[in-house]
């Protein structure tokens, strides 16, 4: 008999495929190939199990590149083209980078296909309702201020209810 463990109850919200949340990706005009999707889930815990499956990330062909993109709650919903509208990361309360309720895990490209999913207990559904999800064209070095050097925004997607 298996345990009733989290990741046990995270594998069958994944699943059941209902999010309550979703976000559509799409890339800015240099990167048109860019898509995919963002899902949000409640969980019986405190917190929502985040689900991004994306296509069509740019290839990395210099040595010192990872393949890694940062992945960021913006404060605005608005992703109208070059993504400038989105205000900056994030958090219910006032917090240096890389604490706000925004930064999440970043993705791991493998030939321009990236998929993750992971729970977050800063987070709930209803207050990220509106706001954008951003994927940046670098990797968050979870250091520098504000946003962790993570450069240009390359996708864009509004978070709304499902």
């Amino acid at each position: 008999m298996r345990e009733n463990i989290a990741g046990t109850t995270f594998c069958e919200i994944l699943k059941a495929g209902y999010p309550q949340a979703i976000a559509w990706i799409r890339g800015n005009a240099d990167n048109r190939q860019l898509s995919g999707v963002v899902k949000f889930y409640d969980t019986p815990y405190e917190g929502i199990l985040v689900e991004a499956e994306v296509y069509g990330l740019p290839e990395i062909q210099e040595n010192e590149t990872s393949g890694y993109y940062a992945l960021h709650i913006h404060e605005k919903g608005d992703c109208t083209l070059p993504f400038d509208q989105t205000g900056g990361h994030y958090s219910r309360n006032p917090a240096p980078h890389p604490y706000h309720s925004g930064d999440m895990p970043p993705l791991l490209s493998n030939h321009g296909y990236a998929w993750s999913a992971f729970y977050d207990e800063r987070l709930t559904i209803a207050e990220i309702i509106g706001r954008s999800v951003i994927i940046h064209a670098k990797p968050d070095d979870f250091t520098t201020q504000p946003a962790g050097n993570a450069g240009e925004k390359i996708g864009c997607g509004v978070i709304h209810l499902e």
